[in-house]
């Protein structure tokens, strides 16, 4: 019969190796992915880093893209932009002068790439029609546009916010049916349309301002003043789309699991609203808005011309009535290079809020 003292005593030394082992294999392991983590190569251990670098990347080469097609589309338009430049001045001497001068003398080739070095340095041309550098005409007239895009954004979420979250809390209700015909409504009107409305009633009928522009920082009223038409113009067609995103969005968050076991816990409703449904529902709506806001940037042509307002779009408008080239270039540079860099922010902004999307 063997002796219990003899068994447990043979039995502990083997537990305790088998410990032993276990603690190194432990350490090992952990010593392991420690030495991985520091042979991580720098973008792996900075996702967030990683993410900004190639959407930065990816919108320089977008805009490089960009350039090359502007350039070659003028080349397309029918017509000889020096002659149709000097129109009734027209000679021989200032025909060759001005092609001499805008560069229009030299190969395809050789404008191609001095169009691209000079555009990527900011060297937009010289304006056929005053003859002033390009990116001066557009710099002047970009705070106007910044101005009325940011008060049409404005507009547009102060409708969209409590329309769209409103259809979405009451999903298939009747409610939502007529934020959804209102949307829709507002989706269809013609920037113009709008425009004469809102002059003929409000304009003609109790002589608010319909023209002209006036900087916020010499008259602030007058900046008002002449900001409320325009910016409710330009802002009914984005507060339609944007109903229809913050609706869909309020539906799937409300939809979601989170909600649901918020709701069975007992939260107070306004406090499920605020803290899961409104903060979910932002990320998406963020995206959106910042999409809205660099469209009307570049987008409010039309308002500009029924308002006479001075901005980039009147710009672009006066720049193809007069075929200036160059201003028109520039112009649409300029309202791509901003369109990107909208887009590049409200990406990075995206990915702070939610680190799922640097995972994707």
């Amino acid at each position: 019969m063997s002796d219990p003292n003899t068994h447990g005593s043979s039995t502990a030394p083997e537990a305790e190796d088998r410990s032993a082992d276990t603690t190194r294999s432990a350490d090992a392991n952990q010593s392991s992915q420690t030495e991985q983590t520091q042979k991580a190569g720098f973008f792996t251990r900075h996702p967030l880093l990683t993410f900004i670098l190639r959407r930065i990347l990816l919108t320089f080469v977008t805009l490089l893209g960009v350039i090359v097609v502007v350039f070659f589309l003028i080349q397309l338009v029918p017509g000889d932009p020096v002659r149709i430049a000097l129109g009734t001045r027209y000679t021989d001497e200032a025909y060759q002068a001005l092609q001499q001068a805008s560069g229009l003398d030299k190969p395809l080739i050789v404008q191609f790439f001095t169009y691209i070095g000079s555009a990527l340095i900011g060297d937009l041309g010289v304006s056929f029609r005053n003859g002033e550098p390009v990116m001066m005409l557009l710099l002047e007239r970009l705070p106007a546009t910044i101005s009325l895009a940011l008060c049409a954004i404005f507009v547009a979420l102060l409708i969209a916010i409590p329309l769209g979250t409103i259809a979405g809390l009451r999903e298939g209700g009747a409610v939502d049916s007529i934020v959804r015909v209102i949307s829709q409504f507002g989706v269809s009107i013609p920037d113009f349309w709008m425009g004469m409305m809102l002059i003929s009633i409000f304009a003609l009928g109790f002589g608010w301002p319909s023209s002209g522009y006036t900087p916020l920082t010499e008259d602030p009223i007058g900046w008002a003043q002449h900001m409320v038409l325009p910016a409710i113009t330009a802002g009914v067609v984005s507060a339609a789309i944007l109903t229809r995103f913050i609706r869909t969005a309020v539906i799937d968050v409300s939809h979601a699991t989170f909600v649901r076991t918020a709701t069975s816990k007992g939260l107070k409703y306004w406090t499920v609203l605020a803290k899961h449904i409104g903060r979910n529902a932002l990320i998406p709506v963020l995206t959106i808005s910042g999409i809205q806001l660099a469209t009307l940037l570049g987008g409010v042509i039309v308002v500009e011309v029924v308002f006479a307002y001075p901005g980039l779009g009147r710009l672009i408008y006066d720049a193809v009535a007069a075929r200036d080239y160059p201003l028109l270039q520039g112009a649409i540079l300029l309202i791509a290079f901003i369109f990107l860099t909208i887009n590049l922010l409200v990406d990075v902004l995206y990915a702070i809020i939610d680190p799922r999307i640097r995972i994707s």
